[in-house]
């Protein structure tokens, strides 16, 4: 099951965290892993990685928010059987305190960044036969969550676009779907709480934990394995759906 032989996947963010341990379980699967990150070390440190493991994968630097870098490393590849649009940054703010700037930015990476992957890369599955994209959305999408205004307009965006993409594209046999992760732990949740509250880490990650009703954070290899199964033939008669991944945050959190 999950077999991914033969597929080539690009996986944007793919040099740590969520994506990070989707491009090493999908070499793991059989595909050949394309890793789109801006930090060099970090994605030469994950094909590196998936070759010691006997995988196959390739690092491209890329600036997700730049339509013409994204261009030319998707021509590059050629043939893109999925693609994973997990490149993604924080905010924290509400409408009134989020400078234009702040708000800029998180539109360009978390929104054009996916929309630029989008409009290069669907045309080149549809001429394929096909393919499948999963997106990374997130709960803010769904809930409200304090204090994070820009972030939960740009992963809203994401959910509406998976939506669009499901429905123009159902006939080209490509399916896209999107996931609501919750909290994961991940290296950029620790970079993410140094910065925003110096001094209150330990406490800081302990509410964050407790915050879902299973008591702690998912794990970015438990996010992988639904992002797998998504991008599988086993998942064949889903697409236009979001996925809750969550430890009961939405359902259970009241």
């Amino acid at each position: 099951m999950f077999d991914l032989k033969g597929r080539t996947a690009v996986i944007t963010g793919g040099g740590s965290g969520i994506g990070r341990a989707t491009a090493v379980l999908f070499a793991k699967q059989g595909a050949v892993s394309h890793v789109i990150d801006l930090n060099e070390v970090q994605a030469v440190a994950v094909v590196e990685e998936i070759k010691q493991a006997g995988g196959q994968a390739q690092y491209h630097i890329c600036d997700v928010s730049d339509y013409p870098q994204v261009e030319k490393v998707l021509n590059t590849i050629g043939t893109i059987n999925i693609l994973v649009n997990n490149a993604g940054i924080a905010h924290v703010g509400k409408a009134d305190n989020t400078s234009e700037e702040d708000f800029d930015r998180v539109f360009k990476i978390n929104v054009k960044g996916v929309y630029n992957f989008l409009h290069t890369a669907l045309p080149m599955m549809v001429k394929n036969g096909g393919g499948v994209v999963l997106n990374l959305s997130s709960i803010g999408a769904v809930v409200g969550i304090s204090d994070r205004f820009a972030y939960s307009m740009s992963k809203g965006a994401v959910q509406a676009m998976t939506l669009s993409v499901a429905r123009d594209y159902i006939h080209d046999n490509i399916r896209c779907n999107c996931i609501c992760p919750a909290r994961v732990h991940t290296p950029f949740v620790d970079g993410f709480i140094a910065k925003n509250y110096p001094g209150q880490e330990k406490e800081i990650f302990e509410k964050l934990s407790k915050s879902q009703p299973i008591g702690r954070m998912g794990t970015t290899d438990e996010i992988a394995t639904l992002i797998l199964y998504l991008c599988s033939d086993e998942a064949s008669f889903i697409t236009g759906c979001d996925y809750h991944i969550d430890g009961g945050f939405i359902k259970l959190n009241n």
